[in-house]
């Protein structure tokens, strides 16, 4: 198969497109034919993209993306609740190669049925986004109609999901993004949006039930203050992770496979209740490209690597 490979650490230049061998599924596995897989960038910084679970030094060469949309291609020992040519999105296991690929293995249990009402393009940058924005406000905040939420970051790729999830469930939502985004984030549903560059949030806003915050740094730091008494401040922030400080430490999370709220995310989405939005698809021999235009940033949603045209 064809597929995008590091053979050495480093960023987009490091990337090549080659040959490589096709997975098979294990027991509980399903091979995917992946249509098209998102782009996240800090991948190249995490630590699951250059170590084993174990702690070890993964050998190379290693695929990324884990993120991905495509079409059940043949099932592991013991898998019944798929079939063949069964539409799929979901993501693969952090510790071994991603979807960057013709083909990729995952886990058969969290894996959900494809939004129909999106293409594969689209469906590819909803799992880890979607996902994320459903744990840190529903599991770890358990963020309920009628509270306030700030969301920092509220124009990206999780913040357009976490604005619109928090007005589903009926929370009075603020958002943090800059000045070109403001209007990007009212429309999709923030009750209020701030500047941050013009404006100091803790400034305007007071008394939260929950922060979500994705940018981290001095905006994580700052946040502490507008919470309530007894609120709740959740963090992805890549640099919060390992941290000494235990509030940090305890904020901070990493999103799981789970296919009960994929199925939900993708009801929403067929329902219109949801919209998804994407910068730009290129195709999957340009992925050097693809990374340089994610890291650039500036615009709304993931970069796409489209593998089968």
């Amino acid at each position: 198969m064809k597929g995008i490979r590091l053979h050495t650490r480093g960023g987009p230049e490091a990337l090549v497109y080659e040959e490589a061998p096709q997975p098979h599924p294990q027991a509980g596995e399903v091979l995917v034919c992946v249509h098209a897989t998102a782009v996240t960038p800090t991948e190249l910084l995490w630590g699951p993209t250059w170590k084993t679970r174990t702690g070890e030094d993964r050998p190379f060469p290693i695929i990324l993306g884990h993120e991905f949309s495509g079409v059940i291609a043949a099932l592991g020992a013991g898998v019944t609740e798929w079939a063949e040519g069964d539409p799929v999105y979901g993501l693969n296991d952090w510790f071994v190669d991603g979807a960057q690929a013709e083909y990729c293995v995952a886990p058969a249990a969290p894996l959900a049925p494809k939004p129909r009402s999106l293409d594969h393009v689209q469906a590819a940058v909803v799992p880890i986004s979607a996902l994320t924005a459903w744990q840190a406000l529903f599991e770890r905040a358990s963020l309920r109609a009628g509270q306030r939420v700030l969301i920092h970051g509220a124009a990206g790729s999780v913040g357009s999901f976490a604005v619109q999830l928090a007005r589903w469930r009926g929370a009075h939502v603020i958002g943090t993004a800059s000045a070109p985004h403001l209007d990007f984030v009212r429309m999709l549903g923030a009750d209020e949006v701030i500047d941050y560059r013009a404006t100091r949030f803790e400034e305007s806003v007071r008394d939260m039930d929950v922060v979500f915050d994705t940018v981290g740094g001095e905006t994580l730091q700052r946040s502490w203050s507008v919470l309530k008494a007894g609120g709740t401040l959740v963090t992805i922030a890549t640099q919060s992770e390992g941290t000494q400080d235990p509030a940090v430490r305890d904020a901070f999370f990493i999103v799981e496979a789970n296919r009960s709220q994929l199925a939900e995310i993708a009801r929403l989405i067929d329902d219109g209740q949801l919209r998804v939005f994407f910068q730009e698809a290129f195709p999957l021999a340009q992925a050097r490209q693809a990374y340089e235009r994610a890291q650039g940033g500036g615009s709304r949603g993931k970069v796409v690597l489209r593998v089968v045209s």
